[in-house]
């Protein structure tokens, strides 16, 4: 039973930790899929289908021509060629075919475990939610798609979000699964939970306003930091704008916002490093958490500075898995309960 049981935690960690990475480049391809505006090259779903991608001239100008019936090809993109439909094909290819790889590693090794391993007393049926998690994120990513093929040029920004929002919640999800496995060591002297969770909240409201920047190209304007354009507050707003039903729907506001989220956010992450002096819990605890923050309000600026350039918005993108990933060792560490 010792050897099962060892054998079965060995296989679950490598499962797990493969998982966390395939998860992190799916952000990675789908941030960029995002950035290349390749989103809405595939306009069908194809569950079971699409696995390959075109191989004749045949297939790509079917392709093609089903691309040319939405309004983003009419309005925006209606002198584009063959050819370079062929690159927003592919990033959009890519990202699909990633996702159905992590549709099946999600399944087959549990499927596995179940078997192999279902009588030892470690065996938990946990590890299916990721999977569905997995499944319900296959639905919104269609259900974004879908928002940009009739009446819209791209896709619902909220939609999007909430695509993105899903797919690090399965990331945590895991590497709390993996935190839990490898049995961290906890803190000794707690850390108020209030201020760990408002800071969670803060990330997590940041990382929603950033996914409504991209979807609504708001990381084109306002190119300057600390002030935009000058002043503190946008300039092509007023305050009636601030209480306007379409207030979520302006990239001026938007960005205003992801600003003053990001100055609160570090006033909260200073409290917390006093925290960790005042109760003498060990620095190293927060140190690459810190280093995370202060690289990912680079990458920001930088993006902001450089006008939203792929390569730096790309990277701000990832820092904030690097961002999440660090915090919720604190809060694994300051936890006594596992999943």
């Amino acid at each position: 039973m010792f050897v099962n049981s060892d054998n079965y935690i060995k296989y679950l960690k490598l499962w797990l930790i493969t998982l966390f990475l395939l998860i992190i480049i799916m952000v990675g391809v789908g941030g960029l899929t995002r950035l290349t505006d390749s989103g809405l090259s595939i306009t069908a779903w194809e569950l079971f289908t699409g696995i390959l991608p075109p191989l004749n001239i045949n297939e790509w100008n079917f392709y093609f021509s089903e691309y040319k019936k939405i309004p983003e090809f009419q309005n925006i993109n209606y002198n584009m060629t063959l050819n370079e439909f062929k690159i927003i094909f592919y990033w959009e290819y890519a990202h699909r075919l990633l996702a159905r790889i992590v549709g099946l590693f999600s399944f087959i090794p549990l499927l596995f475990f179940s078997f192999k391993f279902n009588n030892n007393q470690f065996y938990s049926n946990k590890y299916y939610l990721i999977f569905l998690l997995v499944c319900l994120q296959g639905f919104i990513g269609w259900y974004m798609v879908s928002s940009g093929l009739i009446e819209n040029n791209d896709v619902s920004h909220f939609r999007l979000s909430v695509h993105l929002t899903l797919a690090l919640f399965i990331m945590c999800l895991i590497f709390w699964f993996i935190l839990d496995l490898f049995n961290t060591k906890k803190f000794k002297i707690k850390i108020s939970n209030l201020l760990l969770f408002f800071i969670l909240l803060l990330i997590i409201l940041q990382i929603v306003l950033g996914a409504f920047l991209s979807g609504l190209d708001g990381g084109l304007i306002y190119n300057s930091w600390p002030d935009m354009n000058g002043d503190f507050f946008p300039n092509d707003v007023v305050i009636n704008d601030y209480l306007s039903s379409q207030l979520f729907y302006n990239p001026s506001i938007i960005q205003f916002f992801h600003r003053l989220t990001a100055y609160i956010l570090l006033f909260f992450i200073l409290l917390l490093n006093y925290q960790f002096i005042k109760k003498k819990l060990d620095f190293k605890n927060i140190l690459f958490f810190d280093f995370a923050i202060l690289f990912q309000v680079f990458l920001g600026i930088i993006t902001l500075m450089s006008g939203a350039e792929i390569k730096y918005a790309s990277l701000h993108q990832l820092g904030s898995i690097i961002v999440l990933s660090s915090y919720l060792l604190i809060l694994h560490k300051n936890s006594n309960q596992q999943l």
